[in-house]
C-alpha cells in the first residue's frame, strides 16, 4: 500500500469537516519525560517546526534542573504531573499501577501532592495542574481528593469514565502510536490512520471535537517519528482541524 493510499482516509475526513465549516481539535501528550535526551530534542524540534503544542508528562521524582533549564524557552511545551515515581505497586498478575489500591490512601495522596509541588517549582512557567497517571490507571478512591490536592484535570487513555468525570474534568488521549503488546515499536500506519478517522467520525455530529494523540519519545522507533511528522504535515497545512495546547483544554 502506497503512502498516499494510507493517508487518504484522513484527508477525506478532513474534507468532510471543511465542507460543513467545522474543525476537529487535536492535542498531543507525550509521557515519561525525565531529562534532556536526543529523543526529547527531536520531539521539541518536530513540534516547533510545525507549531504543534505538546503536554509533556514529567515524572516528578526523577526530574531535575537539567530538564527545567532545557524547557525554559520552549513556548509550545506545557508540563503535566506523571504520578510520582512511575513505580509499579500492583501485585504479580495484575496490570501495572502506581496509583492503585495497593498502599494506604494517605501515602498515595501525599506523593501526588509532592509531585504537583515539585513540577510547579521546576517549571513555574510551564506547569499545568493536570494529573497523568502512569500506565493511564488510577484507583477510584483517589478521585474525590484530586481537586483538594490542587489538580484541575485528569488525563488517561480512551473514552472518559463517569466515575472520573463526576469528580474532575477529564482530558484524555485516544490514539497511542506504540504497539505495546506486539513489536513495541510504532503501530501499523494504516491502523493508526483508521483509529484517528474513527475518532473524528464519532465526533462529527457532537459538541466534543477533541482527539488526543499519545506519544512516548523515549521509546520511539524511526517509524514512530516518521508517522508523527507526516501527521503534522497533513493536519497543520489542511483545514478542518487545529492543534491545541492542553492549557486551552483545561
Amino acid at each position: 500500500m502506497t503512502e498516499d493510499v494510507i493517508w487518504q482516509p484522513l484527508r477525506d475526513e478532513l474534507s468532510r469537516w471543511i465542507n460543513v465549516s467545522r474543525s476537529v481539535q487535536f492535542w498531543l501528550r507525550d509521557d515519561d519525560a525525565v531529562q534532556p535526551t536526543t529523543a526529547l530534542q527531536r520531539l521539541l524540534k518536530l513540534g516547533k517546526e510545525h507549531g504543534v503544542p505538546t503536554l509533556l508528562a514529567v515524572i516528578p521524582a526523577l526530574a531535575g534542573d537539567g530538564l527545567a533549564d532545557r524547557l525554559k524557552s520552549e513556548q509550545l511545551i506545557t508540563i503535566g504531573v506523571h504520578g510520582w515515581s512511575h513505580v509499579n505497586h500492583a501485585h504479580n498478575g495484575e496490570k501495572k499501577q502506581e496509583l492503585g489500591p495497593h498502599r494506604p490512601l494517605q501515602s498515595v495522596l501525599a506523593e501526588l501532592e509532592e509531585g504537583r509541588n515539585c513540577i510547579e517549582k521546576l517549571f513555574p512557567q510551564r506547569a499545568l495542574p493536570i494529573l497523568v497517571p502512569p500506565w493511564n490507571r488510577i484507583d477510584g478512591s483517589l478521585l474525590p481528593h484530586l481537586r483538594g490536592l490542587g489538580f484541575a484535570a485528569l488525563s488517561v487513555f480512551g473514552p472518559p469514565k463517569e466515575i472520573q468525570t463526576s469528580h474532575i474534568p477529564v482530558v484524555n488521549t485516544h490514539v497511542d502510536l506504540m504497539d505495546w503488546h506486539g513489536t513495541r515499536g510504532c503501530r501499523n500506519y494504516g491502523d493508526l490512520v483508521a483509529d484517528i478517522v474513527r475518532e473524528m467520525r464519532d465526533r462529527f455530529s457532537g459538541e466534543d471535537s477533541t482527539i488526543g494523540i499519545l506519544a512516548h519519545h523515549l521509546v520511539h522507533d524511526e517509524a514512530a517519528w516518521v508517522f508523527l511528522q507526516k501527521l503534522f504535515e497533513i493536519t497543520v497545512h489542511t483545514g478542518g482541524c487545529r492543534w491545541v495546547s492542553a492549557r486551552e483544554l483545561i
